[in-house]
């Protein structure tokens, strides 16, 4: 996947973070907020749904409608993002992890989320 490809669908899923925040905190429940995304950026579900998970990257004219949608300019989701509010010490940690998620092929990306899932548990 290319680096493009890759801040697309981060700023994409950030903005639906920021989306799905702002309607729990109005009050709305969690069911159906992938399907209201959905309908605000105008795409079907399944399209979402495989654009959040990777399965279809993001192209241009999709990028520029979610932009459109989002109030954000044209480009905006084409650019790599800091995650916000971490201290730099988790910012280090985040860019090695996902410098080494990157380089490496799909059983090193297996083996590697499962490492650090022992972590968690």
């Amino acid at each position: 996947m290319s680096s493009i490809s890759t801040f697309r669908r981060l700023n994409a899923l950030s903005l639906f973070q920021a989306f799905a925040e702002e309607r729990i905190t109005a009050g709305d429940p969690p069911k159906g907020l992938e399907a209201a995304w959905a309908a605000r950026i105008e795409v079907s579900g399944a399209t979402w749904s495989m654009a959040k998970s990777g399965a279809r990257p993001i192209g241009d004219k999709l990028a520029r409608q979610i932009e459109q949608h989002c109030s954000k300019p044209a480009g905006w989701l084409d650019e790599e993002r800091e995650p916000a509010g971490l201290s730099p010490g988790e910012q280090q940690f985040l860019a090695l992890a996902l410098k080494t998620y990157r380089a490496t092929n799909s059983d090193g990306r297996k083996r590697l989320r499962q490492w650090l899932k022992s972590f968690a548990e």
